[in-house]
């Protein structure tokens, strides 16, 4: 999967726990009806791929979805989702958006003939 968008935020990279795990996230604006802010993170070696990028610079950002579960003391099992992101690429700003035609560059339907054949299976 991929998120492609603008840069708005690039974290600092932390380190958890004795065995060094490190952690970077990066916050990226999609660009679409109603644009998202996703955060990102990026594990261990991986962290170092965002020291080339910038903030309102654009984006493709290669995804795995990740998920999993953890019960409380209480016995009650409670499921957390995380994006995590394994490589990085510049692209412009005309690649980040879709491209769709605006709807005035469409002609308008003509009336319906009922005589007219079509080769749809249903009625």
């Amino acid at each position: 999967m991929e998120v492609t968008g603008k840069i708005k935020l690039i974290g600092e990279t932390e380190t958890f726990g004795s065995n060094g795990f490190r952690k970077r996230e990066v916050v990226v604006t999609t660009e679409e009806q109603y644009p998202q802010h996703i955060s990102i993170e990026f594990h261990q070696d991986k962290c170092d791929l965002l020291n080339s990028y910038a903030v309102n610079q654009y984006v493709k950002i290669s995804i795995n979805l990740r998920g999993r579960e953890w019960v409380n003391p209480q016995g009650e099992a409670k499921h957390f989702n995380s994006i995590q992101g394994w490589r990085i690429e510049g692209v412009s700003a005309n690649s980040s958006t879709p491209a769709v035609p605006p709807a005035e560059s469409f002609e308008p339907a003509g009336a319906l003939n009922e005589e007219d054949h079509d080769d749809l299976p249903f009625c």
